[in-house]
């Protein structure tokens, strides 16, 4: 009984029987209703004639044992007639019946008064046989003959043996009537769950044949479902929604795609780096292994040395990558001075800057703050530095300041910017590792699944922090002629 078919067909059921059972209840009331009335306007004289042509009630007389004779002979004419005498506070004074028979020895007179007055039918009075029953009626006013009234001569229209009869017949009748009504409802129901659950279930059928084309599709071509379903304004919701998550569905399978694609190029690039410094420890190593032991040099152990270092660092950054694309870098924003991260800058880089006669200049207003995180920042101009000394010539530079910058392809989102340039006058960048490193700009919120393609690890980790730290780049390079990185960090006064 939990399907949709079992479920409507219950349903359709039980509402037809119940409206069924409602309308025979309604036929039952208004045929009741229109039978007494009927009967009651065509028998509205009734009493009256009695009234005039029996001697003894013409008279007014009320009580006498010789209106039991006149009410018996009455009575044969219409067995469905019970007659009554009664006075003027309503008190049954004669009739022809057993004793024990009469339940009730006085009548309201109101319902007596309103019939006589000539009120609108029917209008039902008290029943003698019964303590509860109501009947319609005849009555008219008993007088004598000096124009007293002494009573009322009170006639039921449909008595005891009336009712008898026609239970023998209602009884006789129900079980047929029953049986009607319960093959008519099943029948009705029957019908009316057909037509219904071909218009309430076609929308879902086709909804369901739709669903099956697109299952045999590729994600690629593009899934949707046709506009408009015709049918409740549910199934019409339910496409939508549908076509929304497919095409969810189908943005993220192209961008998972798109960051397969992107994975692979870095792979390619990264195991490039990797193998170059590999392959030159290696060498030194095996060179100076084969070497007599008088002419080893210690030069080839410094080369190697350095080879080491180099596969050190970028395995270093590896890692470093790897926990930010798993979000297990969390930035903690506070006010820093720039002049404390550029000083520990020169620190750091001056040596090796001085091996390679690259010039360091690091220069920025003392009062400015920033609002930012002090070691991921720290680490976006280390990668940035440590770039620009491994592909900047000997006498080039390498200057960091602040200063003003527009960008018409930036939209600011701080109240207070400051822009920090990092520029150098190496090797510059391509065309497309400008492309891949800009994306940042269109997604200032960080996210780990995105990955750089054409980028070394450094590049990479740069953005990924700047996406962290929720700052804009904008990135000026000419490959031979050297590099400018303009980052927006947020000041605070």
């Amino acid at each position: 009984m939990n399907s949709l078919f079992s479920r409507l067909l219950l349903s359709a059921s039980l509402v037809v029987f119940i409206l069924i059972l409602a309308l025979w209840q309604w036929f039952q009331f208004n045929q009741e209703f229109s039978r007494d009335q009927v009967q009651q306007s065509l028998h509205r004289d009734l009493a009256l004639h009695m009234s005039h042509i029996n001697p003894l009630l013409s008279q007014g007389i009320t009580s006498d044992a010789a209106l039991k004779e006149a009410f018996h002979d009455f009575m044969l004419l219409g067995p469905s007639f019970e007659i009554y005498t009664l006075d003027t506070l309503g008190n049954v004074v004669a009739y022809d019946a057993k004793a024990e028979k009469i339940k009730r020895l006085r009548v309201d007179t109101p319902a007596l008064k309103k019939f006589i007055d000539g009120d609108e039918l029917p209008i039902k009075g008290m029943d003698p046989r019964s303590t509860k029953s109501k009947k319609i009626f005849s009555a008219a006013y008993l007088q004598s003959p000096d124009g007293k009234k002494t009573g009322y001569l009170y006639v039921i229209i449909g008595g005891e043996d009336f009712d008898m009869w026609q239970s023998l017949v209602s009884e006789h009748q129900a079980p047929r009537f029953w049986v009607g009504v319960v093959l008519a409802s099943i029948l009705f129901a029957l019908i009316l769950f057909a037509l219904l659950a071909r218009y309430l279930t076609n929308p879902f059928s086709r909804l369901e044949r739709d669903l099956g084309v697109l299952g045999s599709q590729k994600l690629s071509d593009g899934l949707s479902l046709p506009d408009e379903y015709r049918g409740s304004s549910e199934i019409q919701q339910l496409s939508l929604h549908i076509n929304h998550l497919l095409g969810k569905i189908s943005q993220q399978h192209q961008a998972i795609n798109q960051q397969q694609q992107a994975r692979h190029d870095f792979m390619l690039h990264l195991s490039h780096d990797l193998k170059t410094p590999l392959t030159s420890l290696q060498g030194y190593i095996d060179t100076w292994l084969l070497m007599p032991d008088s002419e080893r040099s210690s030069d080839l152990i410094e080369v190697a040395a350095n080879s080491g270092r180099h596969l050190q660092r970028l395995l270093s950054q590896m890692l470093e990558l790897a926990a930010l694309e798993n979000g297990q870098i969390t930035p903690e924003f506070k006010p820093v001075e720039l002049t404390h991260i550029l000083h520990e800058l020169v620190l750091i880089f001056a040596p090796r800057a001085k091996q390679q006669n690259v010039m360091l200049d690091f220069e920025t207003d003392s009062e400015l703050t920033v609002l930012t995180d002090p070691q991921l920042l720290m680490r976006v101009l280390s990668n940035l530095i440590d770039n620009a000394i491994r592909y900047t010539p000997a006498g080039g530079s390498i200057t960091i300041n602040s200063r003003p910058h527009q960008s018409e392809e930036l939209l600011h989102v701080n109240d207070n910017p400051v822009w920090l340039c990092v520029s150098d006058n190496g090797s510059g960048m391509h065309k497309h590792e400008l492309q891949a490193l800009k994306q940042l700009k269109a997604k200032p919120t960080f996210n780990r699944t995105d990955v750089l393609p054409q980028l070394g690890v450094g590049l990479a980790i740069v953005r990924q922090l700047l996406g962290l730290l929720k700052c804009n780049i904008d990135i000026e390079s000419v490959p031979g002629e050297g590099s400018q990185f303009h980052i927006e960090l947020q000041q605070v006064k």
